[in-house]
């Protein structure tokens, strides 16, 4: 969301997906009657610092770090929204004034706040009181979201134990003191949404969301046998592949997999941000994949693919479509087609927050690959997602050809190196008095074709900081060495 579209949906003034309220220092008292109406209706904006009428009143630009914080925690808190649903406020400065917005998604499940569920029409939030109600907003989410289709055959037999441990490192991995790292497998299925009324049986039961993200392979496939992610290296034999990779497991599985496919077969350049080596390949990608996992419609015939060409690589899956034509950053409306699985991915650090991967992807791909822009479009067949790529990117891993100059600086690098070393090791063993020359002309060149790599990369000014020989880099001396 941009200032652009920010005024625009201020002049429109509230209705069935803008709320506005006056906050101050302090979140509304209302504010999660609201939260909870959005994610059970059509979803929709909450702007806080803005009057009804419009009038930007704005908030305490001292207090604005800590409403946003308390605005997550609360959200991500089972006692203030049953079921939590983590949410990512937003601070923008409009007319001199620091307003906050938050973009509240519509979710595949039934959500409380004090004890009542909350529905929205054009006249604001209003209470649900009767059953035919609640009967109707559950009927059109099942129809809606696939993803929460009951099982009655799937028990916890059918799931995978070491998932869920490995689900609670991945969130202490991102947060040391998430709230639900220290949950039962029960207790956590239940908190994550992955349970759902039977409209048959009237009983719970656990859903096809549960199987996907827990399941043992063979409990997916018989919940979904169609399911499949297809990844395919189409370099030189385009009409069918170089390499494959079909992944049939766990989502959480899944999401590894397409990230090492695209290690290997894709270049990653040096980069640095600020004074941060960061991994250009991984900020794409990573949203990239978390884009297919989050549209797919996993009930669908098609399989979603991964598909690395020379100059490009397409990612398609069957979804429901809900925008058609193409998305950019300036019509992005973010809709989830399963908005359980999104949601839990977000916990575990996999995804960043919904519409994530359009911004994150269109302010990466330029610097990967030279200005390049990527392309968003749902078809009448899907979701599709082209991302065009320099020639040499596509990596030698299938040949072993090393793409770049290869200068006798960097071959005198590679001679001297012996397992890892410091920089002033490999300085010293090169017999170089002036730094500045050396990581200009030896060092920099190296890491940057990749034969070289720091083992301390997310601090690179590490007082630790130590270099070694990639597996290109090995393979590269040792065919130097070969042909003396």
């Amino acid at each position: 969301m941009n200032l652009k579209q920010i005024q625009a949906d201020i002049e429109q003034g509230e209705g069935l997906h803008r709320e506005f309220k006056e906050a101050g220092n302090q979140l509304p008292r209302n504010l999660f009657e609201t939260i909870c109406a959005f994610l059970n209706t059509d979803g929709g904006s909450i702007f806080l610092g803005v009057a009804n009428d419009g009038t930007i009143t704005g908030i305490d630009p001292d207090a604005a770090t800590q409403m946003k914080t308390d605005l997550a925690n609360l959200s991500n808190n089972p006692q203030k929204l049953d079921l939590p649903y983590l949410l990512f406020p937003h601070e923008f400065e409009l007319e001199g004034k620091t307003i906050i917005v938050v973009q509240v998604p519509l979710s595949s499940q039934l959500h409380k706040t004090g004890g009542h569920i909350f529905l929205r029409s054009e006249d604001g939030d209003y209470r649900v009181l009767g059953t035919h109600q609640l009967a109707g907003l559950i009927n059109r989410k099942l129809s809606l979201f696939t993803e929460q289709r009951t099982l009655p055959f799937v028990t916890m037999e059918h799931l995978r134990p070491e998932l869920f441990e490995r689900a609670r490192r991945l969130m202490r991995s991102t947060n040391s003191k998430h709230p639900w790292a220290d949950l039962s497998n029960e207790e956590l299925l239940r908190i994550g949404g992955f349970y759902s009324e039977d409209r048959e049986t009237g009983k719970e039961c656990l859903t096809l969301a549960a199987v996907l993200m827990f399941g043992t392979d063979l409990a997916i496939q018989r919940a979904a046998p169609a399911y499949k992610f297809d990844c395919l290296l189409r370099r030189d034999n385009v009409d069918r592949y170089d390499d494959r990779v079909m992944i049939y497991t766990n989502l959480i599985d899944a999401y590894d997999q397409m990230m090492e496919f695209v290690e290997k077969h894709l270049n990653d350049p040096f980069y640095l941000e600020g004074d941060m080596r960061i991994s250009l390949r991984d900020k794409i990608f990573r949203e990239a994949i978390s884009n297919i996992i989050s549209h797919r419609e996993y009930t669908g015939g098609a399989p979603a693919r991964l598909m690395i060409y020379r100059d490009k690589v397409v990612l398609d899956n069957p979804c429901t479509l809900h925008h058609f034509g193409e998305i950019t950053p300036a019509n992005l409306r973010p809709f989830s087609k399963n908005p359980t699985l999104c949601k839990f991915m977000i916990q575990l650090g996999r995804f960043d927050q919904l519409g994530s991967g359009v911004t994150n992807i269109n302010k990466y791909l330029p610097l990967y690959a030279k200005g390049a822009k990527p392309v968003f479009n749902e078809t009448h067949h899907g979701f599709e997602l082209t991302i065009p790529l320099a020639e040499a990117q596509v990596t030698g891993e299938v040949t072993g050809e090393v793409t770049g100059e290869v200068t006798g600086e960097v071959k005198r690098l590679l001679s001297v190196m012996n397992g890892e070393m410091k920089r002033t090791e490999i300085q010293s063993a090169l017999g170089l008095k002036h730094e500045d020359y050396f990581r200009e002309a030896y060092l920099l060149p190296t890491i940057k074709l990749g034969l070289v790599e720091m083992t301390i990369p997310d601090k690179p000014r590490s007082s630790k900081q130590k270099y070694c020989l990639t597996e290109k880099g090995k393979q590269l001396l040792e065919s130097e060495n070969r042909t003396k």
